[in-house]
């Protein structure tokens, strides 16, 4: 009797101990310090009002060029695949006598995922002299290569 109780205070003994010797989960890293987020959103506005430019001036290049090759766009009604599929998404817009109203965003919102890797939130907004003539609010993933940001997943409707 002795000796089951001397087990069993072994094994029950052993389980606390034990418990505490398991994996414990990876700690979550370090949120980034003010100043890479700030460069980040820096970043972000800047791709933004670089694509926004290109748009305006009926640069369809230099619109996609923002684009990973790999980049997916999603809209209400479709999901495309491809920097090149993008591009040609909106070609009719680029031909000559196709309409297409000055592009702007406001309200944007950035999330450092990682060195390489974030989130913006934001809307776009399409205007023809004063009038607006589509808002809608994009979500935007980006990773960062060779110092560059890319889009790389666009979510718009």
């Amino acid at each position: 009797m002795n000796a089951q109780r001397s087990a069993r205070a072994a094994v029950a003994a052993a389980l606390v101990f034990c418990t505490g010797c398991a994996a414990s989960p990876r700690p979550s890293p370090p949120a980034p310090v003010a100043a890479d987020a700030a460069a980040a959103r820096r970043a972000v506005v800047a791709l933004l009002d670089h694509g926004a430019a290109a748009w305006n001036r009926g640069d369809l290049a230099g619109f996609v060029s923002d684009y990973a090759f790999d980049a997916t766009f999603v809209t209400r009604d479709s999901v495309i695949h491809g920097r090149p599929a993008i591009q040609a998404r909106y070609a009719p817009r680029f031909a000559p006598g196709g309409v297409r109203d000055s592009l702007y965003f406001q309200d944007i919102e950035v999330d450092v995922l990682a060195p390489y890797a974030l989130n913006a939130i934001a809307y776009y907004v399409l205007q023809r002299g004063d009038s607006v003539t589509a808002r809608g609010p994009t979500s935007l993933v980006m990773r960062r290569v060779g110092g560059r940001w890319f889009i790389v997943h666009d979510h718009s409707s």
